[in-house]
């Protein structure tokens, strides 16, 4: 390689790493609407589509029981309460849109905070009201199957926008599972010096 290549690949890399991140700005400042959009079809709305609501209601089992298994390891910590805290409100919240689709309440754009256990509840509460909160959304999935919300029926998710009821199973799912991989066991609180 000449010494003219070995200058000349450094910077075409350099300029095409540039140029990558620069349209990774221009796409979150300007089009983040459009990526959200491409999200919300791959990963929820067209792997849900193909599921029916017992599939995903066994999903939300098998899911409830990897959670339990997670928050039964977790140490007694602020960030770990904290973590089961914020998945619970959430799941909750998403159980009233389920219940919109269902046609047992009407829709209230409301956050998911109010839905989340108080501040002086224990790990040991808070283990159990997980796994209550997911048997109800298991239930919700089984009222689904046995009474099909009319097909093109969504439901407003505040920050990805309409949902159907089966891309809402399929959040719920994800979400609790990529919330509680960030539980630490009591080797793992130590290790990190907490």
């Amino acid at each position: 390689m000449t010494r003219r290549n070995r200058v000349f690949v450094p910077a075409v890399v350099t300029v095409a790493t540039v140029g990558v991140a620069a349209g990774a700005a221009y796409v979150a400042r300007y089009r983040k609407d459009d990526v959200k959009d491409l999200f919300v079809a791959q990963a929820l709305e067209r792997p849900a589509a193909r599921l029916s609501y017992p599939e995903l209601g066994q999903g939300l089992e098998r899911g409830g029981l990897l959670l339990a298994q997670r928050a039964a390891r977790a140490a007694d910590t602020d960030a770990n309460r904290g973590v089961l805290t914020h998945i619970i409100g959430l799941e909750r919240w998403g159980q009233q849109r389920l219940r919109v689709a269902l046609g047992q309440r009407g829709f209230v754009r409301d956050e998911h905070h109010p839905y989340k256990p108080g501040a002086g509840t224990t790990l040991r509460e808070l283990q159990d009201l997980l796994s209550q909160t997911r048997s109800q959304t298991v239930d919700l999935a089984r009222q689904l199957a046995a009474a099909p919300p009319q097909d093109g029926l969504t439901v407003e998710h505040n920050g990805l926008g309409e949902l159907t009821p089966k891309a809402w199973l399929r959040y719920l799912t994800q979400h609790a599972d990529l919330e509680s991989r960030r539980l630490r066991g009591a080797k793992d609180v130590k290790a990190l010096g907490e």
